[in-house]
């Protein structure tokens, strides 16, 4: 318990030490106006008080990810505090608060704007189709799983699986398409109110009852039980991701980019918005750690590893009661949806951004949004078709997830090379998230399944190599003497 406590405190530590710190790194002119003012719409650009930007970010950004990557990731014991902690602290909080910074002063511009004005067109034009390719993902991964839990729990008065794919199909489409004020800017908050609400509630058992939790200095605690199956490293960090750093992140942060009011405000709506996120996490990482400890990882009735949805809803109904049964049905239904729909709608506003294609009529956007949502439905389609469809597809959707976020971190690090700001704060994660995503795609089975040392070597040259190559770009630019383009 000690070391559950300590991690929280270092969370809310690092929002009031190390978010002030990367806040004046970046720079803040609170004098500028901000893109909800200078380009206003009535559709994406529009000012939103800063406590429902804060809200909506932090459902955009949660969703599942906390909860389930979370529960995943106690598997790996006491470590999956650590990585949680430091992950937050330095690597997303900073990567979400630089990208939504970012956005801001480039007018709201969209995740491959932000890419391709620092890694040049090539990069701008592969993470256009990327980027895109992952927000379809997103919708359709986030519409199967919610999708089959409210079909199992509605069968019984007829409304089946496919009845609830087509309810939450038709409000992707009305989120998507209307003003972000009308549907997203008010049934947000109350769900992200509730997603909190069901974290404080598992804090609150876990403070009063004070079960046995391992702490970080037992013996054993940071060692792996299932090494050979799940090495720590890299499967731990793509495992917790939301919970410590996602590329999906920095597609949404552009979304609120598009409503702040002032520049003050990103440290609270973006920074803030990820270490809540963390905390999140780090409670239910704690909470899982008590049920593996209690029921193993692996259901003696099925024979299979306990699923995150199953390991939630005991807890919430075992630990909160009824309340704790109606908040699961919340958090584990609503919180993907909400994420569904925003990666739809950022996928839209990437394509508008793309071909310069203007928002504001209801012809322009149906004009990107139809396509999209044929393409959405036909991954979906395929994925519950296929015995090993989902499985395969949100392996695919969590290292997308972790690679995106790859781009985006050496993205802000050529920015504050270019600005002359310190960069080892973006340049070390980096590093160290470029070698995550190449281990994975070299040692995983969905990858190129190669011997874990073989997979880890080629990751670390392939890691230095870039470090290398992306250092020498700017410098031999400085001495060309080429001049940047200011923000």
């Amino acid at each position: 318990m000690i070391s559950f406590l300590l991690a929280l405190a270092a969370l809310i530590i690092g929002y009031l030490v190390y978010g002030r710190f990367i806040s004046r790194v970046f720079g803040v002119d609170d004098a500028r106006t901000t893109p909800c003012y200078t380009r206003q719409d009535g559709i994406d650009y529009i000012p939103l008080p800063t406590w429902k930007v804060y809200m909506i970010q932090f459902l955009n950004i949660a969703g599942l990810g906390p909860i389930f990557g979370a529960i995943m990731g106690a598997k790996f014991g006491t470590a999956s505090y650590l990585w949680i902690v430091l992950g937050t602290i330095f690597a997303g909080a900073t990567h979400d608060y630089l990208a939504g910074m970012i956005s801001l002063r480039m007018n709201g511009a969209s995740l491959p704007e932000i890419i391709g004005f620092f890694l040049g067109r090539h990069a701008r034009r592969l993470m256009g189709i990327f980027i895109t390719v992952l927000m379809i993902l997103v919708g359709a991964v986030f519409i199967s799983g919610p999708a089959e839990l409210l079909g199992n729990m509605t069968s019984g008065f007829g409304i089946t699986t496919y009845w609830w794919i087509g309810i939450i199909f038709v409000y992707y489409v009305i989120a998507t398409l209307c003003p972000v004020d009308k549907i997203i800017g008010r049934i947000y908050p109350f769900f992200a109110a509730c997603l909190i609400f069901m974290a404080v509630g598992i804090l609150c058992y876990l403070l009063v009852v004070r079960p046995q939790l391992p702490e970080l200095w037992s013996t054993g605690s940071l060692v792996n039980r299932e090494w050979e199956v799940n090495p720590i490293f890299p499967m731990m960090f793509i495992s917790i991701a939301c919970g410590a750093i996602s590329g999906f992140h920095a597609t949404q942060s552009p979304l609120m980019a598009r409503c702040i009011k002032s520049e003050k405000m990103g440290r609270r709506c973006f920074y803030g918005a990820m270490v809540t996120e963390g905390v999140v996490a780090l409670i239910w990482a704690a909470a899982a750690t008590c049920f593996f400890q209690e029921n193993g990882t692996v259901n003696p009735d099925t024979s299979k590893a306990y699923t995150g949805a199953f390991v939630a809803s005991t807890i919430c109904n075992n630990w909160l009661g009824l309340v704790g049964g109606i908040l699961a049905i919340l958090g584990i239904a609503i919180a993907p949806i909400t994420s569904g729909d925003t990666a739809l709608r950022s996928g839209r506003l990437i394509i508008a951004d793309f071909f310069k294609k203007e928002q504001k009529s209801m012809k322009s956007r149906l004009l990107i949004a139809i396509p999209m949502f044929i393409l959405t439905t036909s991954v979906l389609v395929w994925s519950m078709n296929d015995a090993k469809g989902f499985g395969i597809l949100w392996r695919y959707f969590a290292w997308c997830n972790q690679a995106l976020s790859v781009f985006t971190l050496w993205a802000i690090t050529v920015y504050l090379l270019r600005e002359k700001k310190p960069w080892l704060v973006t340049f070390l994660p980096s590093v160290f998230m470029t070698c995550v995503c190449t281990t994975y795609i070299m040692v995983a089975p969905e990858g190129l399944a190669l011997p874990y040392h073989v997979g880890l070597g080629i990751s670390v040259v392939i890691s230095l190599f870039i470090s290398i190559s992306t250092l020498v770009g700017h410098f031999q630019h400085v001495r060309q003497h080429r001049v940047y383009p200011k923000l």
